[in-house]
């Protein structure tokens, strides 16, 4: 469809698929998802000023023939980023630092699905310089079809590991999906942002023109937790180096970045020292954390407690990858480890495993925490943020 009628001459186009913040002159995109439907608010929308309305069963495509066709008229350098661990941190981090010189547009949130990328590069006006599309799968060819809308000049894969295994079948499938973005830079002349210290990013990238990186060391001053958060900040000054910002401008930003929603947070509690990184988990990013926190050396020699929820979306890998963690968490003899899903009670788990976060909650409650350094780290599906308040 030719969408020319809704951009031209544009420098903004305001459009939502909440009936709730339909505005005059707005577009309305009457998604239908398994507990809602958008066409049940079509007239309603009309009502409200909506210029134009999309809607039926091919919605969805609809949205995003037209986020494609916006940023081929915006015509502005675009940087995709994905990877199975620290896309969202990579992501704000390199956003930081960009802004310093450029008006700058990125993915807020955790917007960068099939819905969330059409919406992020609809929101990219004619004044912004630069955008950060953050894309994220869960099976393959969910990459190949997020590029396919947002066109990448740039991009950056973080790594690669063992997530959402039930999706991509294996490791290889992960590895697979997360190239789909290098083969789109390769096919239409981009370039990428990668990580020389990681080979499977070197086996992936084949051909593809290269910016190099290394992993590098933490710099002091920086409000993020967790040495494999080094690769994400070297990540974000290698990007900035390459579209020009000063060193020390790009670290500068990277340290006045504070993390949020539950990500490498450091909470101090009246009773405990928190780590609070628990809004996503899989196998290689729970032992990413495990290994980091083993290994912080605290000034008032706390003991070290471990609050670790299941890893879900591992299909037939699930009982191994959770008894991996448990075989981590017994070769460190941690001081105390508390395990929440049933995942974990078909393990060799001597600790104590309670089927769900309300019943965590309900232990605390009796037996409080106190004089700890903590981690709180698991898949987002465990709602561990319900427990902080306990700590």
């Amino acid at each position: 469809m030719d969408w020319s009628f809704l951009i031209s001459g544009k420098d903004s186009i305001h459009v939502t698929t909440d009936s709730r913040k339909v505005t005059p002159g707005c577009v309305f995109v009457a998604l239908k998802g398994e507990h809602f439907d958008g066409n049940d608010f079509v007239e309603q929308a009309k009502a409200d000023g909506a210029a134009y309305i999309i809607s039926g069963e091919n919605a969805l495509r609809d949205l995003q023939d037209l986020a494609r066709a916006w940023r081929r008229e915006l015509s502005i350098p675009i940087l995709g980023i994905t990877g199975t661990n620290g896309k969202t941190t990579t992501k704000e981090l390199c956003a930081a630092v960009l802004s310093t010189k450029y008006n700058l547009y990125y993915t807020q949130g955790n917007l960068n699905n099939q819905i969330g990328v059409p919406l992020t590069l609809l929101n990219i006006t004619r004044a912004h310089e630069m955008a950060i599309i953050e894309m994220g799968a869960s099976h393959p060819g969910d990459i190949k079809e997020l590029v396919e809308i947002a066109e990448p000049n740039f991009g950056l894969i973080t790594n690669v590991g063992r997530a959402h295994l039930q999706g991509f079948g294996s490791f290889e499938g992960v590895m697979k999906t997360k190239a789909e973005l290098y083969d789109f830079l390769r096919a239409h002349g981009g370039f990428c942002f990668r990580n020389t210290d990681n080979p499977y990013l070197a086996q992936m990238a084949g051909s593809l023109k290269t910016v190099p990186y290394q992993t590098g060391t933490m710099p002091e001053g920086t409000h993020l937790v967790g040495g494999y958060n080094a690769e994400n900040v070297s990540a974000a000054l290698c990007v900035g180096e390459y579209f020009g910002v000063r060193h020390e401008d790009a670290l500068a930003a990277i340290r006045a970045y504070v993390p949020s929603n539950n990500r490498s947070q450091l909470m101090q509690t009246e009773k405990n020292t928190v780590v609070v990184d628990a809004y996503n988990a899989n196998p290689t990013s729970m032992q990413a954390a495990i290994e980091a926190f083993s290994h912080q050396k605290s000034d008032d020699k706390l003991p070290q407690c471990y609050i670790l929820g299941a890893m879900r979306e591992l299909g037939d890998y699930s009982h191994l990858e959770h008894q991996n963690i448990v075989n981590m968490l017994l070769e460190r003899k941690a001081d105390k480890v508390l395990l929440v899903g049933n995942e974990y009670k078909e393990t060799t788990a001597p600790y104590p495993i309670y089927e769900n976060v309300e019943e965590l909650c309900k232990a605390l409650e009796a037996n409080p925490i106190t004089g700890y350094r903590i981690l709180l780290k698991g898949s987002r599906s465990n709602q561990l943020e319900k427990v902080i308040p306990l700590l």
